[in-house]
């Protein structure tokens, strides 16, 4: 009967503690500056449960991403509350962004963002708060590329602003 128990604890114990683990709270936003169109180009990658709950709370509780029921509105939400969470200052600049549009990949949500004419960039300040009103743990990652040259940032709920200097 002993062994019996403890066979049944070394195989369920790992279950149990398994299903407590901590969530890791990231998103990934890509920026790319192409300088033959002179444009940044920018993709940022959410997990869909995670936005979808800052969305429910901040705009409708009963909001729904989802590929097949979705409607305009649930768009425009998505890019309001980008446009509010994610600022960029090009060469100390303010810069507004268009929103390009967003697709779905399994449990992630692509945002496809970009800035025109940007003649060259001499410093990049990103602020991206995105998530940081939900999860104490969020980490907002940018990585940043130019012909040869990549740079990347860590952005936290504490230190959600970072600059890139290219000089």
């Amino acid at each position: 009967m002993k062994f019996l128990k403890l066979t049944f604890l070394i195989f369920i114990f790992p279950l149990l503690t398994a299903a407590t683990a901590h969530k890791f709270y990231v998103s990934i936003t890509k920026v790319e500056y192409v300088a033959e169109k002179q444009s940044l180009q920018i993709i940022s990658k959410i997990f869909i449960d995670d936005i979808e709950d800052a969305l429910q709370t901040r705009y409708d509780e009963d909001l729904r991403l989802d590929p097949e029921k979705e409607t305009e509105r649930e768009e425009t939400f998505l890019k309001q509350y980008i446009f509010q969470k994610l600022k960029i200052a090009v060469n100390g600049t303010p810069v507004t962004f268009d929103y390009i549009g967003k697709e779905y990949e399994t449990d992630i949500v692509k945002i496809y963002l970009e800035v025109t004419d940007i003649s060259e960039v001499k410093t990049l300040e990103i602020t991206n708060k995105v998530l940081m009103e939900m999860f104490e743990e969020q980490q907002n990652i940018i990585h940043y590329k130019s012909g040869g040259k990549r740079k990347s940032l860590v952005l936290e709920k504490d230190y959600p602003k970072g600059m890139l200097n290219f000089n």
